[in-house]
């Protein structure tokens, strides 16, 4: 029995060394390697200065074409990402002024995720090789119900999130294998000729009447004077419960409503998307509108 006793012991032992070395290993991988996302290439810059910045989901990475901001003499990048909600918006813009950022203005995307303060766990995971590196990010995860094992229980985040940081993103990032996630500006253009879903229904849908993370973005804008412009974009004509924008606006009268200054299917790639044609034209709307006053 006493040499069970330590054989147990023994393996329990090894077990707990193996996850220490692999999740210093991976967490040094994603430290000193070339970025391959918008979290990571935040994390790693410094002092960086922008006209534009822009926030949001997928609903900003397809919709705000970043070189027609450049070509009307704006320097700007376009941080949204696909499948990201509020809550990871609202850390990367932390992110961004802990890192002496200079930004003059802020366009957050600000509609669809207004009815929801959770993060997306998909999109959080890119925040959580850095955790032991940043006060910002253990901060911001230390009101979630697993954040004591994300944080004490070594190794266990990057088995938790294999998809997204495990073993074949780690390859992935020790060949620096190539993504388009900072290209162009960090815009990501659609097909004009590829439709998805181009039915919707959001009867369903409501805003929270107060978004944490929205309004934590709004105060980390005034605190740091940044001019705060939150705009709700484009949904395609066949949307089923379109007064949800109105509910929005009704709410947060602050946002700009600009979800039916395109609303033929032509402009779509899906229902929730504009292709590059539809994104074109949306932004240049949104320049003449708010920057060439």
């Amino acid at each position: 029995m006493k040499s069970f006793l330590i054989f147990i012991v023994k393996i329990v032992l090894i077990t707990v060394l193996l996850a220490v070395v692999l999740d210093y290993s991976y967490t040094a991988v994603y430290l000193n390697s070339k970025s391959r996302d918008k979290v990571s290439d935040v994390f790693k810059s410094k002092a960086r200065s922008y006209d534009v910045v822009i926030l949001g989901s997928s609903r900003a990475n397809n919709h705000f074409v970043t070189r027609i901001f450049e070509k009307n003499g704006l320097k700007t990048f376009n941080y949204g990402m696909s499948g990201g909600h509020l809550y990871e918006a609202s850390l990367l813009l932390k992110l961004m002024i802990e890192r002496n950022y200079e930004i003059k203005t802020l366009i957050l995307e600000a509609d669809l995720n207004l009815s929801n303060d959770k993060q997306s766990e998909g999109v959080a995971a890119k925040f959580l090789p850095y955790i032991h590196r940043s006060e910002i990010i253990k901060n911001h995860f230390e009101q979630e119900l697993n954040f004591n094992e994300l944080y004490y229980i070594p190794f266990y985040r990057y088995l938790k999130f294999d998809s997204k940081i495990g073993s074949r993103e780690l390859f992935n990032t020790i060949i620096q294998k190539k993504t388009v996630a900072t290209e162009n500006g960090g815009y990501y253009a659609l097909g004009v000729n590829k439709k998805g879903n181009m039915k919707n229904n959001i009867v369903s849908l409501n805003p929270l009447k107060r978004n944490k993370y929205y309004e934590e973005i709004k105060q980390l804008c005034k605190a740091n004077n940044i001019h705060f412009i939150p705009i709700m974009t484009p949904m395609c004509e066949n949307v089923i419960g379109m007064n949800y924008f109105e509910k929005v606006k009704s709410t947060y009268p602050e946002i700009h409503n600009y979800e039916n200054v395109v609303i033929e299917n032509k402009y779509f790639s899906s229902c929730g998307h504009m292709n590059d044609n539809g994104a074109r034209k949306f932004t240049s709307i949104i320049v003449r509108d708010f920057f060439k006053k």
